[in-house]
């Protein structure tokens, strides 16, 4: 640094300007050196970039679109060139109605606004009012649309899944809306705001519609509720009833089969055993006409074949016996049994 040396006394100023000026080439010349490698580490700094495994970035020059980078490192001209970071796999949630404040276990919501308020409560086909809370999930499917197709593209997004969920729910009745027809308003309300983000360009894909919850306005909602289960009970005990019915009209209808059957079967075997008795009949007649008495002995001991070993006790006497005739107790066990033999035929 330049120091005064007294010099001439006469013009003080001048010496004065002489030694600002010494003094500021000297400062110049060391904070140069260190500004321009401040400008060339910024520099650097600015022009490099980090695209995450789940997103690609959109590069723009001026505005105008240049290219799309791909997860990894990479460099940009600083101060000419922007990045668009697009999540393009990840799956992000629009929320109706009500608002997450904590995911987890114990899930945590916002208190109910206004907003919320407004956006849940809805018209039905039959003019009854319920509150249907929903969300819509979606991915992005391309980065470009998305970014540079539609401005504020999550405030459209929500406006259009309004839309499409008043429409439909407005075409059903608040029975159907609360009841059973809740998955047919899901798959109908998603096609219609997947055919809107198409029209429009948004270059999202909507993934689910799912209707969270929904319920009766508050002031009514007690005596919907005694509504339903008075519908619950009498669906229960018709279930009941025709569960009954279920259980004893084919059980009599299988006993009257059970007894009919039988009868038949019956008077079918009495049938085929009279039919039996006749044939039989009718052939030891034939039998007879041919051999008289060969059919007469021949009968004679197969009656006595079935006669006799019912007997407990058994006495034969000749019946050609002459003479006197032993006297027998006419009752008990012990009382003879007189066979007179068989008579011949006359011819």
């Amino acid at each position: 640094m330049a120091q005064y040396d007294g010099g001439d006394d006469s013009d003080p100023l001048a010496e004065v300007i002489r030694i600002a000026r010494n003094t500021g080439g000297e400062l110049a010349k060391r904070i140069l050196p260190i500004a321009i490698a401040l400008v060339v580490l910024g520099a650097v700094w600015n022009s490099y970039y980090q695209i995450e495994p789940e997103e690609v970035g959109l590069i723009t020059r001026f505005g105008a679109y240049t290219g799309t980078s791909q997860p990894g490192p990479h460099f940009k001209l600083p101060l000419l060139d922007t990045v668009y970071r697009v999540p393009i796999k990840r799956q992000l949630k629009e929320e109706f109605g009500f608002r997450t404040l904590n995911a987890g276990v114990n899930t945590q919501y916002q208190t109910p606004d206004e907003q919320s308020e407004l956006e849940s409560r809805m018209l039905s086909g039959d003019l009854n009012v319920a509150d249907v809370e929903w969300i819509v999930q979606y991915r992005i499917a391309h980065a470009y649309n998305y970014v540079f197709n539609v401005r504020n593209v999550s405030a459209t997004l929500r406006d259009m899944a309004e839309s499409s969920v008043r429409k439909v729910v407005g075409d059903h009745s608040v029975s159907e809306v609360l009841t059973i027809g809740r998955e047919a308003i899901q798959i109908r309300a998603k096609e219609q705001l997947q055919l809107m983000c198409d029209h429009y360009g948004t270059g999202i894909h909507i993934e689910q519609l799912v209707l969270q919850d929904v319920n009766p306005p508050k002031p009514v909602r007690e005596s919907f509720n005694e509504v339903n289960q008075a519908i619950q009970e009498r669906e229960r005990s018709v279930n009941q009833a025709w569960a009954q019915y279920n259980s004893t009209i084919p059980k009599a209808r299988g006993s009257a089969l059970q007894t009919m059957q039988s009868a038949e079967g019956y008077a079918t075997e009495r049938v085929n055993r009279a039919r039996g008795e006749v044939a039989r009949f009718l052939s030891l007649q034939q039998e007879y006409e041919k051999a008289p008495a060969v059919t007469r002995t021949r009968l004679y001991l197969e009656t006595m074949a079935e006669v006799i070993p019912r007997a407990q006790q058994r006495t034969f006497i000749d019946g050609e016996l002459k003479g006197v005739l032993p006297v027998f107790s006419t009752t008990g066990p012990s009382a003879p049994l007189n066979m007179p033999a068989p008579r011949e035929a006359k011819p």
